[in-house]
């Protein structure tokens, strides 16, 4: 059967290539205000350690809360793991993450009780 688009099959017709430069155009664009998003976390943090009036019992939970925000974001946007066919790395971290807090858990059980 003849190709339909009389195209060899390595090439792109020009609507393929339009869509690929646009979508690598949204990508970077997403790359770029995800980068500007993790420089304010960052900020976030330096500004609540180093402002006196914001009290210790806040500040801790708070760039803790920012620290796991940046690293899910990191992982889903730099890692490309929202991409299709990365769900066995999502699983494999995440339960590596799991074990992790379990294991600290039951650390500090054993030392503080």
């Amino acid at each position: 059967m003849a190709n339909v688009n009389n195209t060899s099959p390595g090439r792109h017709t020009v609507d393929e290539t339009i869509r690929d430069k646009q979508a690598e155009k949204k990508d970077t664009i997403q790359l770029y205000v995800s980068f500007a998003l993790m420089i304010v976390l960052t900020a976030m943090a330096f500004v609540a350690v180093a402002s006196e009036q914001i009290p210790a019992g806040f500040a801790i939970p708070f760039i803790l809360l920012l620290a796991c925000i940046q690293f899910i974001l990191q992982l889903f946007i730099f890692m490309h793991l929202n991409e299709k066919g990365s769900e066995y790395p999502i699983l494999f971290i995440f339960s590596g993450v799991f074990v992790a807090i379990l294991t600290i858990a039951s650390l500090m059980l054993l030392i503080w009780w």
